[in-house]
């Protein structure tokens, strides 16, 4: 990356000016840059607090950034959307998205890293935001520092949409908003739970269809704590259908047809999938949006609650 130092500047540290006019990337990473020798003025190295006088010719270099030797591996890959900047996947269930102790390989950046091997020197391998690995849908990737840094910046200040339908335990009335702080349940430490001393976390939701004794929602996250839809649908008695984790004893409506015996006996994940994801291009700022189909097993799960709604009679 070339910038070069306004005269508006003159006068500022080193660190100061490369925060303002690459606003992307954080003062501490910019400051380890310059310390490593990444940063060249005038193809000289100066300290963080080195004063410029305007003008100036300012180079960085970034370094890799890796978190672990994670090997690529061919694996099939659903991009929805890749250029020089980012990519999109529809991620399916069943695919863990890091490698960790349990995980070595086999993951969505193992398959990421075959697709893109530039990802190697891009922190969590682009990633920057996460779904379960039972969850379907749509994640996006960062295909350089600079992308990677505008992304993460963009989700802090909750300016992505990340819109997700679920299907929950239950018949809602209307929609609305769950408001509870999320953080780790204080005796199983893989689960999280609402409590005082959590995280600020915002769900909003709305019906799309009701049946008998479960109902389709359509959620918009307003921050992205871990297991947040799973855990704020629980907390309000709707938990998400074949949820292992926080689903607890599968509900049925009287007399149910036996199709949909079967497929509520059969779906052993969380009835969850991001549908919808929008963002500001971290190079051209337009604001783009994504969809992604229901998987073969939610949309097959939704056909056999409305075959039985069709035979009893909907609820309500």
């Amino acid at each position: 990356m070339r910038v070069r130092v306004p005269v508006t500047l003159a006068g500022s540290r080193l660190d100061q000016a490369l925060a303002e006019l690459l606003p992307e990337f954080s003062r501490a990473r910019l400051q380890h840059w310059i310390r490593s020798g990444l940063v060249r003025v005038d193809a000289r190295s100066l300290r963080p607090r080195d004063k410029l006088r305007g003008g100036e010719l300012v180079v960085v270099c970034p370094e890799s950034e890796t978190d672990g030797v994670w090997r690529p591996e061919a694996m099939p890959l659903r991009v929805v959307f890749e250029d020089d900047w980012l990519l999109v996947v529809d991620k399916p269930a069943g695919l863990v998205v890091h490698p960790a102790a349990g995980n070595p390989d086999g993951t969505l950046v193992n398959a990421l890293l075959y697709h893109a091997p530039e990802l190697a020197g891009v922190p969590r391998a682009g990633v920057v935001h996460r779904l379960d690995k039972d969850t379907t849908g749509l994640l996006v990737v960062a295909r350089n520092l600079q992308a990677h840094a505008f992304l993460a910046k963009q989700l802090a200040a909750r300016r992505f949409l990340r819109e997700y339908r679920a299907v929950v335990h239950g018949v809602l009335p209307a929609g609305g908003s769950v408001d509870a702080p999320l953080g780790r349940h204080s005796v199983d430490r893989k689960r999280m739970a609402v409590g005082v001393g959590g995280r600020t976390a915002v769900t909003h939701y709305r019906v799309e269809q009701r049946f008998r004794a479960h109902t389709l929602l359509r959620l918009r996250l307003e921050t992205g704590r871990t297991h947040q839809i799973r855990v704020h649908m629980a907390h309000i008695r709707h938990p998400l259908v074949g949820d292992p984790v926080y689903g607890g004893r599968p509900r049925r409506p009287p007399q149910p047809t036996t199709t949909l015996i079967d497929a509520l006996a059969g779906f052993r994940r969380q009835a969850l999938h991001a549908a919808r994801l929008g963002l500001t291009h971290p190079y051209t700022r337009e604001t783009l949006v994504w969809e992604a189909p229901l998987p073969a097993d939610i949309a097959a799960l939704l056909a056999a609650l409305a075959a039985d709604a069709d035979t009893h009679g909907p609820a309500g």
